[in-house]
């Protein structure tokens, strides 16, 4: 189905996939494919935040930039349109995480803290913890000022995940956080990512600054059924 991204990583009770823009955010859609009612499709209202929000009853919208929860039997997703959608499992503790991480997400440390709540809220442990980032604006695609890198550095630490370009830095989101996760105790094993473009595949994936601004979106969604 080339309207979804589903990592091999995950396997067993959980379906985790990202949409490309064929699918985007399609809640009737994605409805009918895995065969669940359009109520049970949780996407919060994204404003990013580092707000990790665990959903448990109440499946009315609130403002969040990350999910958790150990219910079954509903999808929790995340909208993107060049940030990082990333996805994780616990397996053990049969508990799954979606975060939506732009630049202002990883300079907060969105992931760290979605794996601190896991830790918190539901006992997990890093080692346990199953990651995966998908596609995303990657590398040289994505200039940004000393601000931005230096917000992401100061967050993040010393990484592979930045280089500099006619006089711009240019930093991998989806990198960073993947330095951040490990920092977590999340083994390099454990985690999967998209070496897909957002920016490079206008024709596959919305992009923000392709588009100039106003665009679609695409999504990350995790259930455990």
């Amino acid at each position: 189905m080339d309207r979804l991204i589903c990592p091999d990583i995950f396997n067993g009770n959980v379906k985790a996939f990202f949409t490309r823009k064929s699918l985007g955010i399609d809640i009737k859609q994605i409805s009918i494919i895995f065969s669940i009612r359009k109520e049970d499709i949780y996407l919060p209202l994204q404003k990013h935040t580092d707000k990790v929000l665990a959903v448990e009853s109440d499946l009315e919208p609130k403002i969040a930039d990350a999910l958790i929860t150990k219910r079954k039997g509903i999808f929790i997703g995340i909208q993107v349109a060049d940030c990082v959608p990333i996805l994780l499992l616990d397996k053990k503790k049969s508990t799954i995480g979606a975060v939506h991480a732009g630049w202002r997400g990883t300079a907060a440390q969105i992931v760290r803290k979605t794996i601190e709540s896991m830790i918190k809220y539901f006992s997990s442990s890093p080692e346990d913890i199953i990651v995966a980032f998908g596609p995303s604006i990657r590398w040289s695609c994505y200039q940004v000022g000393y601000e931005v890198k230096n917000a992401i550095y100061n967050a993040t630490g010393d990484g592979e995940y930045y280089m500099q370009k006619d006089g711009k830095y240019c930093v991998d989101l989806s990198s960073a956080n993947m330095y951040q996760s490990v920092s977590m105790g999340v083994p390099k094993k454990n985690i999967w990512i998209s070496h897909e473009c957002t920016y490079c595949n206008p024709e596959e994936y919305y992009s923000y600054r392709y588009d100039k601004g106003i665009t679609g979106s695409q999504g990350g969604f995790i259930g455990l059924f």
